[in-house]
């Protein structure tokens, strides 16, 4: 979506918003997706192949936090009955996608071909590397890019010097977007209809002591960000971690990603952090534009 113009001085990124009236209403029977050039495709509801959205589902039951499944776990999580779980996990472990050891269903490596596809089919993540390493040896801090899918947020980048997360981070590693920098930086930037979606489906759960929880304290921390252009994250994902994110703007005015900057916060003062590292994430969100 179009977010006008993101002009960013030393230490503000503003943007033009559309209005919100200009927003076009689609029937209820109808949903978009993605088409060529980032255009929304429309299509009827009966355009959609259920059995390839149940096998997605249940791909995607598993997470970091749940390698393994039994089968009355994947259909508690996807909604499917005991039945249809079991022909997904079947069919995923036939193909290959999926192992069972006689009671628990995991991944295997092959599932890697599907979010491979994403990495070589598009050039971002290419573009966007070599940015990250300069901002990294600039800085001496860890750098990462991001983009927003859904709730979350997920690493399409990342140039690392020091490991800062109890989690590893690595490309495709997943984060919810209200509590991290680069989550807001991404969501700022959401006309106000988008939001009230994105607030409705969202569950807003702390991480640490410090996590904003309410949604109004992230709407307010979401137009901070709009304010000072650019995200500031204290303690909220993890403790003793503090990141600053700016977003990622294309010729066309739209938002497509952010980069960020994560320190240990024993390391620095969040106002030390905005004075050391804005200026390096400013620079190189200017020549990011041109390039995404």
């Amino acid at each position: 979506m179009a977010m006008g113009t993101i002009t960013m001085a030393a230490d503000v990124i503003t943007t033009d918003r559309p209005s919100a009236d200009a927003a076009k209403l689609v029937s209820r029977r109808r949903r978009s997706g993605p088409g060529r050039g980032g255009m929304k495709t429309e299509f009827l509801e009966r355009d959609m192949v259920s059995g390839l959205k149940n096998g997605l589902d249940v791909i995607e039951a598993f997470d970091d936090r749940r390698p393994r499944l039994s089968l009355t776990d994947v259909a508690q999580i996807t909604g499917l009955s005991r039945a249809a779980a079991r022909r997904y996990l079947l069919t995923l472990t036939r193909l290959g996608y999926a192992e069972h050891d006689g009671k628990f269903f995991s991944l295997t490596p092959k599932i890697l071909r599907l979010g491979y596809a994403y990495l070589s089919s598009t050039s971002l993540p290419v573009r966007i590397q070599p940015f990250l390493e300069r901002v990294s040896e600039t800085t001496g801090e860890s750098s990462s890019a991001a983009v927003l899918d859904d709730t979350d947020v997920v690493y399409i980048a990342r140039s690392a010097t020091r490991r800062i997360m109890s989690i590893g981070l690595g490309i495709g590693s997943r984060l919810p977007a209200f509590c991290t920098s680069l989550g807001r930086a991404i969501l700022a930037w959401k006309d106000p209809a988008w939001l009230d979606a994105y607030f409705r489906r969202v569950p807003l759960e702390a991480r640490t002591p410090w996590t904003l929880t309410e949604e109004a304290a992230v709407r307010a921390a979401l137009e901070e960000v709009r304010r000072r252009g650019y995200a500031l994250v204290d303690e909220e994902l993890e403790l003793g971690l503090r990141s600053m994110a700016v977003p990622v703007q294309n010729a066309k005015g739209e938002v497509v990603c952010a980069i960020n900057i994560s320190i240990q916060a024993s390391r620095m003062t969040a106002d030390e952090l905005v004075a050391s590292a804005l200026p390096v994430l400013t620079s190189v969100h200017g020549e990011l534009r041109r390039l995404v």
